[in-house]
């Protein structure tokens, strides 16, 4: 059964950046496809980043384009969320999940001054 770690939240200042992490153990990861999903206090979890299983294609949402970069290195069975130019609306608990039926717990990003 696959199992997901997500790490590299931290509290950052607006402007600023991160770069999150998705670890996957216990099963082939390069046969799923990872997205990442937030959810903010009192919001609906919502989709943020998602890239295929050979990265070769990926989709963001709306909100955050030309600002985060999803990647995936399959050698490390990891998958980055590089954010930059980080807003306060980015704020929120951030999980991976592997087509949408296996979850990481979360990693807590906080854009503050």
């Amino acid at each position: 059964q696959l199992q997901l770690v997500e790490s590299g939240g931290d509290l950052v200042q607006p402007g600023g950046s991160l770069r999150l992490s998705c670890a996957g153990s216990g099963d082939t990861f390069s046969n799923y496809h990872i997205e990442w999903f937030r959810q903010a206090p009192g919001k609906r979890r919502e989709f943020v980043a998602g890239i295929s299983r050979m990265a070769d294609s990926a989709d963001y949402a709306d909100s955050v384009k030309g600002r985060f970069t999803i990647s995936r290195d399959t050698a490390k069975n990891t998958v980055y969320l590089q954010m930059n130019s980080l807003k306060p609306d980015d704020t929120g608990a951030y999980y991976c999940a592997a087509e949408r039926h296996y979850w990481g717990h979360e990693t807590q990003v906080t854009v503050s001054s």
